[in-house]
């Protein structure tokens, strides 16, 4: 077998197990399989650059050098959606869609498509001839900016098409999303770095997909949903089964999606969908109804600034009524106070929730919190507990206002005014315990010096036995210091050392 054609080969083999795993939830191969295949890849590729292809699977894993965006026009608008947040609205949009079609065209029922509303960022892609070409953000609606490159990281994105019957040149819209396992490691990542805290996955992957660094979005794990397909060699009249062909050429279509000839049919819908969503691995926050019948929307048209065929649904926000116990104030590594609100523990969105971060001091005053107020808890797009409100009418007597510290919690010392923020800090940051610790943890740190067997239990250990006081300590530990230590044997003493 020549080169160029095992090259060929194991890109089709490694685009089939891609999506396998990550739009069919299948794997089909060891992560050893996959990763021995994909270095083989690597190798023919650097040892034959004329066959180099910019859509390789070999170059998912991005680049630390991306050009700035450039901004391109949409061939037709990506229009925002009318939005209703109750059923009765949506039933109402049913009966003016059959008023005007069934009346026009002698039918009973117009049939309607029901998704999911997927809580992302948008993206419309361009393919030609079975090959991803472009890839734009909806932008202003007009005009987005140019992400190919970014977006080819996303491995539940087809590079190249599978199948057959695909148009020669189409466009096809969706959604950019970070799934909540994504989502949960990269807040981690940022609260151990004491960077802000992206409030919901939509945020996030906002906020990715537009990185300079594509090596940095394909390592932060987006994924991608699709709903519209648009092209003027289509292979259906009507979008149900579009999308089922979009499905068959690698798109990750919702099974979710479901074909209705009733509005009781859409109720019920609505009423089972948001019951499960609450178990799906990514955001949403509402549905999307469809007119299915494409020459039916071409009759309905369009208004303004959204069509008259399709309609958004949005799901209220979870909320939550609980007590407050106590605030507790928490140093950063970098001195900075935060107020956090311990509650009685309250199932929201299929979580207990017990703490809510308060922030800062201007929040506390601005909501008005006493001692052992009733509050409102609130997760709708936010993943992260909000505090948004008190039940003032349930306050007990004689409470009194939550006043924000004035010295270290910690340390003791007096707390300064971070100039122009609403932030107050402990200015000790060579003599308070969470700084210090705070510091040690981030040094050893994956995205610092990345020393296997530390972590932030062992930091704290180490500091406190006073074996490290600060990152200089590290370098003179031996291993009997280390093994003197609970948890630390001999084989996680070696560990450490060697890292």
């Amino acid at each position: 077998m020549s080169a160029q054609q095992r090259i060929t080969e194991l890109r089709k083999e490694l685009d089939r197990l891609n999506h396998a795993y990550y739009v069919e939830n299948s794997p089909l191969a060891s992560d050893y399989d996959y990763d021995m295949m994909m270095k083989e890849l690597e190798k023919l590729e650097s040892e034959h650059p004329e066959f180099d292809d910019p859509l390789s699977p070999s170059h998912r894993v991005g680049s630390d050098i991306t050009k700035g965006f450039t901004q391109v026009a949409h061939v037709r608008p990506m229009l925002s959606l009318g939005n209703t947040y109750s059923v009765e609205e949506v039933d109402d949009w049913i009966r003016r869609c059959n008023d005007l079609l069934g009346n026009l065209e002698g039918l009973k029922s117009v049939p309607i498509v029901g998704e999911m509303k997927f809580d992302g960022t948008s993206i419309s892609l361009i393919y030609e001839n079975g090959r991803l070409v472009r890839a734009v953000t909806r932008g202003d609606g007009e005009k987005g900016d140019d992400v190919t490159e970014n977006v080819k990281t996303i491995r539940s994105i087809p590079l190249v098409l599978q199948g057959s019957g695909y148009p020669q040149s189409f466009e096809i819209r969706g959604e950019i999303v970070l799934p909540w396992k994504a989502f949960d490691r990269l807040n981690e990542e940022r609260a151990f770095n004491e960077e802000p805290l992206f409030a919901n996955p939509r945020n996030a992957a906002a906020g990715t997909l537009k990185m300079q660094n594509s090596a940095e979005v394909s390592r932060r794990g987006l994924d991608a949903y699709f709903y519209y397909l648009i092209s003027d060699e289509l292979p259906a009249d009507n979008h149900y089964d579009n999308m089922i062909a979009a499905r068959s050429w690698g798109f990750k279509v919702s099974n979710l999606m479901t074909l209705m000839d009733s509005i009781e049919e859409v109720d019920g819908f609505i009423t089972r969908l948001d019951r499960e969503r609450k178990e799906l691995p990514v955001a949403t926050d509402g549905l999307v109804f469809k007119v299915n019948s494409l020459r039916q929307q071409l009759n309905l048209g369009y208004t303004s600034k959204s069509p008259r065929w399709a309609i958004a649904y949005k799901f209220s926000a979870e909320r939550a009524l609980t007590r407050l116990r106590f605030v507790s104030f928490e140093v950063g590594r970098m001195g900075v106070i935060t107020p956090v609100a311990n509650l009685e523990p309250v199932l929201l969105s299929g979580t207990i929730v017990k703490r809510a971060s308060l922030h800062n001091e201007d929040i506390v005053k601005t909501l008005g919190i006493h001692e052992h107020d009733m509050l409102y808890v609130e997760k709708g797009g936010e993943i992260i507990p909000k505090i948004t409100g008190v039940d003032e009418a349930a306050r007990e007597e004689g409470a009194m206002p939550i006043k924000f510290v004035t010295h270290c919690p910690d340390c003791g010392t007096s707390l300064v005014r971070i100039p122009g923020e609403a932030a107050w800090l402990c200015p000790n940051k060579y003599g308070c315990r969470p700084q210090i610790i705070g510091r040690l943890e981030h040094y050893v740190g994956r995205h610092a010096m990345d020393i296997d067997g530390v972590g932030e239990e062992n930091a704290a250990l180490l500091y406190d036995a006073g074996l490290v006081r600060n990152i200089a300590d590290f370098y003179i530990l031996q291993a009997s210091d280390l093994e003197q230590l609970d948890r630390i044997g001999p084989r996680s003493a070696q560990r450490i050392l060697e890292g």
